[in-house]
């Protein structure tokens, strides 16, 4: 979205740990769920995420927290860069091969700490195959025995802003479809579509909007 701060779950560390905003303040600002700001805060959500400062990027001004920390019903807004900021075209992000043994560490750090992002975000975000994700969710993974979940961040597989923005769309999505009572009791967000990205998939920018778009249909069929 267009009015949320970049990288919100590191802007959302920053705000539990140096003002005294409700988790809904931070929520609404950082456009996470409030269950969500709570998991940070707890240390369940975004484990070794640092914090950065809103005001010192110039998305938030200092008058605007406090107001909202006198005011538990104000919702803070994003401020407006003064000043036009062109972005470098997305580089092919590159794996070196001594990680690509780590892949299914990344998939099952996704699935333990993120369970709502649907496998087909998954696999275009970490450049795997359905069926591998599929087999890590339910333990039948050859090497399930031995798999330590590693934030795929840190491995290289995918940036934050990436992850964050697979996290806070299929979060969204969930709030939508439990607040239209469509989702079944112990339900996922995550389709059993059969198409398979592979690893030729590798190092190609990910489209969430693209997978995304079709996710609605797939829940109604």
């Amino acid at each position: 979205m267009s009015d949320a701060p970049l990288m919100p779950k590191a802007t959302a560390v920053w705000l539990i740990d140096n003002t005294s905003l409700t988790f809904d303040q931070i929520a609404a600002f950082c456009h996470l769920h409030t269950l969500e700001v709570k998991g940070i805060a707890d240390g369940d959500v975004a484990p070794g995420v640092r914090g950065i400062d809103p005001v010192v990027g110039q998305q938030l001004t200092r008058d605007e927290i406090e107001k909202a920390e006198a005011d538990k019903g104000y919702r803070m807004k994003l401020s407006r860069p003064k000043t036009a900021v062109k972005t470098a075209k997305k580089q092919a992000r590159y794996v070196p091969t001594s990680r690509r043994q780590e892949r299914p560490n990344a998939i099952a750090w996704i699935v333990k700490n993120h369970p709502e992002v649907p496998d087909s975000v998954i696999s275009k975000l970490l450049g795997t195959t359905k069926n591998t994700i599929e087999a890590i969710r339910t333990k039948q993974h050859w090497n399930s025995a031995n798999l330590e979940p590693m934030d795929p961040v840190t491995l290289g597989f995918c940036s934050q802003i990436d992850l964050d923005a697979a996290v806070r769309k299929a979060s969204e999505r969930r709030a939508e479809i439990e607040a239209a009572g469509a989702l079944p009791e112990g339900a996922t967000l995550a389709p059993a579509a059969e198409t398979e990205t592979g690893d030729e998939d590798e190092g190609q920018e990910t489209d969430l909007d693209k997978v995304f778009a079709n996710f609605g249909s797939d829940e109604k069929a």
